[in-house]
């Protein structure tokens, strides 16, 4: 019994052949919506508002379910599929008025990811540590040993039968010690990085939080909070946006979102675009970047970005449509990137996100006047 209930009343044609899609491949799973619900730790009234088509599921949802129904079957779903469901999504979400609360489950589940990585870094960096401090005794150990060792081969120079059976027990000794140190090295370097990925994502947190503080708002009625103070030495000019894709559709989706923000919005359609427009101006508040473009993918523009001095300390936010993966998120991350939208894109999730650097930028920038 899967308990779906019927097809919303009213939905646009787009919402209807995008739930009628989910809901077939929710019923091959063979469980219950609640039962669903509970293994992705999800409101059941909302995953029923996705699959009877009242509301628009986010993609990393829609991506969840491909997951776990190849799981199920042991088999991954078709890249056709896949694809049908994206331009199915993408139709409906066009078509569908963009909801605050929607943005705020967006934003939730990326905190709640973000958090999640923050503990398991911190667990496996004192794991490490732990391992790390052994490795540094056990060292300190054989050090001692092999001085003592040399010291008896020292005394006993003359004395070759003594010398023969010193000899091997000090290249063991060297050779254990050269086997920790190498150990040592590895060590330390997974816990650098174990320790840098929890420090991206406890910053990715505090971002989430401020993000969600402002849709919040949203939701109380008070709106985004205002980019530009009305006086102030900050207020003699608004603060900048570079917007990167090379889809126009994309990129006037974006600029329509933005639009009502007090902000200024470049616009370029490759990555070569992107660092002639950094050149001109080195005043961006944020970059918002497409992953896949051709020629200089996202990745090789934010990593020429980070090595120009002017730039370096503009935040990156990736425009993904391969969501969340581990994978892709480090390596956006090594690369410069602080923050990082899934496609379709949620316009709610992009007036946070954009409304919380800006508002940083112009903290930073007032300070500095002062």
């Amino acid at each position: 019994m899967t308990e779906l209930k019927a097809l919303g009343p009213g939905l646009t044609p787009q919402a209807r052949a995008l739930a009628q899609e989910l809901r077939g491949l929710f019923r091959a799973l063979g469980v219950s919506v609640r039962r669903y619900a509970a293994r992705r730790l999800r409101d059941p009234g909302t995953l029923s508002r996705y699959l009877n088509g009242t509301r628009v599921p986010p993609w990393e949802v829609v991506m969840d379910l491909f997951t776990d129904l190849a799981e199920h079957r042991g088999t991954a779903v078709t890249p056709q599929t896949v694809e049908l469901v994206r331009r199915l999504h993408r139709e409906a979400l066009a078509t569908s008025a963009p909801s605050p609360g929607q943005a705020v489950e967006v934003l939730e589940r990326q905190l709640a990811d973000a958090d999640r990585i923050s503990r398991r870094s911190t667990v496996r960096g004192d794991v490490l540590g732990e391992a790390l401090l052994d490795r540094q005794h056990q060292i300190a150990d054989l050090e001692v040993r092999i001085s003592e060792l040399e010291a008896d081969r020292s005394a006993e120079r003359e004395r070759a039968d003594r010398l023969a059976e010193a000899a091997p027990d000090v290249s063991d000794l060297l050779r254990e010690r050269d086997t920790l140190q190498a150990q040592v090295g590895r060590l330390a370097e997974e816990l650098t990085a174990t320790r840098l990925q929890r420090d991206r994502a406890e910053q990715r947190c505090g971002l989430l939080e401020r993000q969600l503080e402002a849709m919040e708002k949203v939701q109380r009625g008070d709106g985004l909070p205002p980019l530009v103070p009305t006086a102030g030495p900050v207020a003699r000019s608004l603060p900048k946006v570079l917007i990167v894709d090379d889809q126009k559709d994309n990129l006037m989706a974006m600029k329509a979102v933005l639009s009502t923000l007090d902000q200024e919005l470049v616009a370029v359609s490759s990555g070569r675009d992107a660092l002639k427009a950094l050149l001109d101006h080195d005043d961006f508040a944020v970059i918002i970047m497409d992953v896949q473009m051709p020629l200089m993918d996202g990745y090789e523009t934010a990593a020429h970005i980070k090595r120009r001095g002017r730039s370096s300390n503009v935040p990156i936010i990736f425009l993904t449509a391969m969501g969340a993966d581990p994978e892709h998120s480090a390596r956006g991350y090594a690369a410069g990137a602080v923050d990082y939208i899934g496609k379709p894109f949620d316009p709610w999730v992009l007036r946070a996100k954009v409304a919380v650097f800006t508002g940083i930028y112009l903290e930073r920038h007032g300070d500095a006047a002062r």
